[in-house]
């Protein structure tokens, strides 16, 4: 049994706590917010976040961070990727060296291209850290549906450790060592999600998505490949697994704030409306910034972009799209008979 607090009482982390506690851990559930911790101990539920799941009696709730995190085997930091470097800053004095702290969030922040990993090994020095991502809405773990993952770290040691204390009946987990791929992919297919919503907003069909998520999986490679991730990475769970399921899921934030934005909402409206962090809104700048920084093609992020902060229309951005330049879908196929 291993002792693991989680930093973060909204969805996602409500629903890796009762998986974990399911698999006979000891679990501690963090809030800042002292209204959902209230909410959480008189209720035993996040009515807002993550409503229908009853968290078990023996998962502690408190809004301690010292006592929290002390002499924990695992800390698993799933606050919204705006707010990682504000509470990894808060861990500084409160861990021992070497704690293993596992990301879940997904996010690039703006005004430095940093992963969430590298932000906690920015404010935290010294410590394992680590990444759980993959096709999971919380919905589904928080009701037990089989659901698959992959945990990155920099040890074959510490991924092996951190797979078993995840994996169950229902929650199988691989490992890699490719931490920023995994981050890359769970980062950039929000923005590609949101593209997918502004297309169910605007009445499009079941063509306009699978084109989405085709060439926004060959963006997100593009850039993968550029900033040093693994191709295999990008075309595995956290990848192409967790584009397709927020593209598509009725679960997805990223997915609803999109199509709101395409039945003609502002991005403020739909957001307002969602009443969760829209992860996507604010990877797409970094997104476009590490396309800049890197010398690579964004098209669907760069229109996205146009939409959420420059007023291009959602109907006008599918003309971007369509109109531009044709080309090759594999510059690296070639004909070798010698026509021209």
């Amino acid at each position: 049994m291993a002792n693991i607090t989680i930093l973060g009482a909204g969805g996602w982390g409500l629903a890796i706590g009762v998986l974990l506690n399911n698999n006979g851990h000891k679990v501690t559930m963090w809030s800042a917010v002292e209204r959902e911790v209230n909410m959480l101990l008189e209720k035993r539920e996040n009515t807002v976040s993550l409503p229908g799941i009853i968290i078990p009696d023996e998962i502690g709730i408190t809004s301690d961070l010292e006592s929290a995190v002390k002499d924990r085997d695992v800390i698993v930091m799933a606050v919204a990727s705006s707010y990682v470097r504000a509470t990894a800053k808060r861990l500084k004095g409160l861990v021992k060296e070497g704690q293993i702290i596992t990301n879940v969030a997904k996010g690039i922040e703006e005004e430095t291209l940093m992963t969430m990993t590298d932000i906690i090994e920015d404010e935290v020095p010294g410590t394992d850290v680590t990444v759980l991502s993959g096709p999971s809405h919380a919905e589904e773990v928080g009701k037990g549906l089989p659901t698959t993952c992959v945990v990155g770290a920099k040890t074959e040691k510490t991924a092996k450790y951190l797979q078993k204390i995840f994996c169950s009946e229902v929650f199988r987990v691989y490992i890699s060592p490719d931490i920023l791929g995994i981050e890359l992919g769970g980062s950039l297919k929000n923005v590609i999600a949101l593209a997918a919503g502004i297309a169910d907003g605007l009445g499009y069909g079941d063509n306009t998505k699978a084109a989405l998520i085709t060439r926004g999986i060959t963006e997100i490679s593009r850039l993968g490949e550029a900033m040093g991730a693994e191709d295999l990475t990008l075309y595995g769970l956290s990848g192409i697994g967790d584009l397709i399921v927020t593209c598509a899921s009725v679960h997805s934030r990223n997915r609803r704030a999109g199509m709101l934005m395409g039945q003609g909402k502002t991005m403020e409206e739909a957001t307002k409306e969602v009443n969760m962090v829209v992860e996507g809104i604010y990877s797409a700048k970094a997104a476009l910034k590490l396309a800049k920084k890197y010398n690579v093609s964004l098209p669907i992020i760069e229109v996205v972009n146009m939409i959420l902060f420059d007023d291009l229309s959602a109907k006008d951005a599918v003309g971007e799209l369509m109109l531009r330049d044709t080309t090759l879908e594999h510059p690296e196929l070639l004909w070798t008979n010698g026509d021209v």
